[in-house]
């Protein structure tokens, strides 16, 4: 399911929702713990878990980008910087598992955006997928046709 894209003056809003057969616990560990986090998201290693804290982003060169974590309720939201734009994930309890929504606010919209939200629709599928107990075998597969529909989303969305 592509995320729903709205523009918010001035800056766009990508919305991810995802329900997840599985608790928040469960859920939140994948967000935040460093020994799950690498498995759908190697880059990522929280630094500081708190508002304030950091999210380091592993460049593949030797050295790290510092995000800096701005809202953080423990097993309910993290919110983080994303180069100039900001990444928040909230998740609510249901009665069969819970919610997530990932909510990325971009300030401008580029070449590389419909990379990004083809990005974290990949990474929340591996978060259901590894949170069954089963294994993602060809991420490429899943993001080629991802990144097309972006690419067409945001055209309709600046056109």
């Amino acid at each position: 399911m592509l995320a729903t894209l709205t523009k918010s003056e001035p800056d766009y809003i990508a919305t991810f929702e995802r329900h997840y057969p599985h608790s928040i616990d469960e859920v939140w560990a994948m967000l935040t713990d460093n020994d799950k986090l690498p498995t759908w998201f190697p880059e990522l290693k929280i630094d500081e878990l708190r508002k304030g804290g950091h999210i380091l982003f592993d460049m593949g060169n030797g050295t790290f980008e510092k995000m800096t974590i701005t809202d953080y309720h423990d097993r309910s939201a993290l919110e983080f910087t994303w180069a100039d734009d900001s990444v928040r994930f909230e998740l609510t309890p249901e009665q069969d598992g819970c919610e997530l929504l990932l909510l990325e606010t971009i300030t401008k919209l580029t070449d590389h955006t419909p990379r990004d939200l083809a990005g974290w629709d990949v990474c929340l599928e591996v978060i259901g997928v590894l949170l069954d107990g089963k294994r993602v075998e060809n991420r490429k597969q899943l993001w080629e046709p991802l990144y097309e529909q972006y690419v067409q989303a945001i055209n309709r969305l600046t056109t």
